[in-house]
C-alpha cells in the first residue's frame, strides 16, 4: 500500500508528492522505484530518512485485546515516526484475524480470553500469556533483533517475556498502567500488609529493574513506583488521553434557557468496565433519590455485561427503575463518543478503595473533550490535576452526595458552561498529541537517536 506526503520544494505551486514507508506497506510507485523521476527518488530516500525512528523494529506486548487505547495509541505513534512496529496481543473473538496490519501496525492474536476469576485463574491466564509471547518474542528475535520492545502490564512479570530480545542488546519498557499491589487488594479485598499484596510488590521492583525504563499513568502512580521500586527518574508520566481521530474537541453548547427543559431527558451516563469497584451501583442509587425532583432523569449504562451487572439491574428491576436505568450494551469508541453527544453529564461514580484514590479515569477526559460536565470522585489521583472549580466532586462511595451533586448540575446550567470550559484548559495540556510527544521523544532517547533540529521541534512540540 502506497501512502504519500506532500513535501513544499522551491516551486510553492507544485509540491513534491513522496512515498512513506510504514511497517508492512510495500514502497514505491505503482511500477516500482525505478520507475520515479531521479529528482523524485532522491526527494523520497530523504523523506524516508528524516523520520527520528526510521529502520527501527519495535514491538509490544499487551494482555489485552488491540482494541485498548494505550497501547494501540502507542504502537501508532512509533509507527508514525518510521519505526517497524509489531504488536502480540489476545485474540478475543473467533472473527479477529490471528495476523493483520493496521496502520502501519503488524498485529499477532494469541488465541486466549482475559477472564475474571479467583487468584489462581488470573495466575494461569497470566502464566500462559507470558510463555506463549515469550516464545513468540524469542523465536522472532533472532530474525528480527528488536531495537525496543514495549511490555504494558497487567501483570508487571510480562515483562520478562522480553529477556531474549534483551539478551541481545534491545530496549525495554514497562508500561505500568496500574499499580498491580493495589488493584489486586481493591479486587480480592486483601489488607495492604497480605502476603499476596507483598509478593506483587516486590515483582512489580523486580520487573522495573529489569525494564530499561518505566512509563505510568498519572503522578499518583509516579510517586507509589518510585517510593517503592525505583528511582524517580526511571519512571516517565505519560497519560491517557482520548484518541483525537474518535473525540473530537469541542466547546460546551450556551444553555439557550436559564433553566433546563424538564420535556426532554436528563441524561447521564457511565461508560467502562462493569465491576463493583467502579461503582456502578451507587450511580444507580443517586438516580433513585433524585427520580422525584428530577422526573426526566435518566441513566445509560454501556460496557459488556458482567455478573456483578447482572445482580445491579436485577436490583433496578426490584426497585421498579426499569424505566430510568437503561443498559445499551457493548459499544466500540466511535459509538461511545457519539452517545457522548446526546447526555447531559457524565459520572464517574467509583467507590471507596486504594486503587480509586490512586486512579485518574480517561472518561474524564472523554466527557470533556465533548464538552460535557463530569461528576468525579474526591480523590488524590483525580485532584493533582484538577481544582473544584474544573470538575463537579463527590465524595467517593457515598450515593447520597452524588444525587446531591446531579441535581446541582441539572439546576444550574450556566454554571456548568462555565465549569467545563475551566474543565477544558485541564484537558488541552493533556491532550493526545501532547503525550503521545512525550512518549516518543522517550523511544527516541532510549535508542540513542539523533534528531535533527526540526525532528526535536516536531518531538517536542
Amino acid at each position: 500500500m502506497l501512502k504519500l506526503r506532500l513535501v513544499v520544494n522551491s516551486n510553492p505551486i507544485a509540491p513534491t508528492i513522496v512515498p512513506m514507508v510504514r511497517s508492512g506497506c510495500q514502497t514505491g510507485w505503482p511500477d516500482g522505484m525505478s520507475t520515479m523521476p531521479a529528482e523524485t527518488r532522491s526527494s523520497a530516500a530523504g523523506a524516508v530518512e528524516s523520520l527520528p525512528l526510521t529502520g527501527k523494529r519495535v514491538v509490544g506486548v499487551v494482555y489485552s485485546g488491540y482494541w485498548k487505547p494505550r497501547p494501540r495509541m502507542m504502537a501508532e505513534a512509533l509507527s508514525k515516526e518510521g519505526a517497524h512496529v509489531e504488536v502480540i496481543c489476545l485474540r478475543e473473538t473467533d472473527e479477529e484475524p490471528q495476523h493483520e496490519s493496521l496502520n502501519g501496525v503488524r498485529i499477532t492474536r494469541v488465541r486466549l480470553k482475559a477472564r475474571r476469576g479467583r487468584k489462581f485463574s488470573y495466575l494461569f491466564q497470566y502464566g500462559s500469556f507470558i510463555l506463549i509471547s515469550g516464545a513468540i518474542l524469542t523465536g522472532r528475535a533472532w530474525q528480527r533483533h528488536y531495537d525496543l520492545v514495549h511490555v504494558h502490564n497487567m501483570p508487571d512479570v510480562l515483562v520478562f517475556s522480553a529477556l531474549v530480545p534483551k539478551i541481545l542488546r534491545a530496549r525495554v519498557i514497562l508500561d505500568l498502567h496500574d499499580p498491580m499491589p493495589e488493584l489486586m487488594a481493591t479486587i480480592f479485598r486483601l489488607r495492604q500488609n497480605s502476603y499476596w499484596v507483598r509478593v506483587l510488590e516486590k515483582l512489580e521492583k523486580w520487573s522495573l529493574l529489569f525494564a530499561d525504563a518505566g512509563l505510568t499513568v498519572n503522578d499518583s502512580c509516579q510517586k507509589i513506583f518510585s517510593g517503592r521500586s525505583c528511582p524517580p527518574q526511571k519512571i516517565t508520566v505519560v497519560m491517557n488521553s482520548p484518541d483525537e481521530t474518535i473525540f473530537h474537541y469541542r466547546e460546551p453548547s450556551p444553555p439557550s434557557l436559564p433553566r433546563r427543559d424538564t420535556s426532554r431527558p436528563f441524561v447521564i451516563m457511565y461508560h467502562g468496565t462493569l465491576v463493583e469497584r467502579n461503582g456502578l451501583d451507587l450511580a444507580v442509587m443517586a438516580v433513585g433519590k433524585v427520580r422525584e425532583s428530577i422526573p426526566s432523569v435518566e441513566l445509560r449504562v454501556y460496557g459488556h455485561s458482567t455478573p456483578f451487572l447482572e445482580r445491579v439491574m436485577n436490583w433496578v428491576r426490584e426497585s421498579r427503575l426499569s424505566d430510568v436505568v437503561r443498559y445499551l450494551g457493548p459499544k466500540n469508541l466511535k459509538q461511545i463518543a457519539g452517545a457522548i453527544d446526546d447526555c447531559d453529564v457524565g459520572i464517574i461514580p467509583n467507590r471507596q478503595s486504594i486503587f480509586a484514590e490512586l486512579n485518574t479515569p480517561m472518561r474524564i477526559f472523554e466527557f470533556l473533550c465533548q464538552g460535557k460536565p463530569v461528576i468525579a470522585p474526591r480523590a488524590p489521583g483525580i485532584l493533582d490535576y484538577f481544582g473544584p472549580q474544573d470538575l463537579v466532586f463527590f465524595e467517593l462511595g457515598e450515593p447520597a452526595d452524588l444525587a446531591a451533586k446531579i441535581e446541582y448540575i441539572f439546576k444550574h446550567p450556566e454554571e456548568m458552561n462555565m465549569m467545563v470550559r475551566r474543565g477544558q484548559k485541564v484537558f488541552r495540556a493533556h491532550r493526545w498529541s501532547s503525550e503521545r510527544r512525550r512518549f516518543v521523544s522517550l523511544a527516541t532517547r532510549l535508542l540513542n537517536v539523533k534528531c535533527s533540529a526540526v525532528e526535536r521541534e516536531t518531538i517536542q512540540g
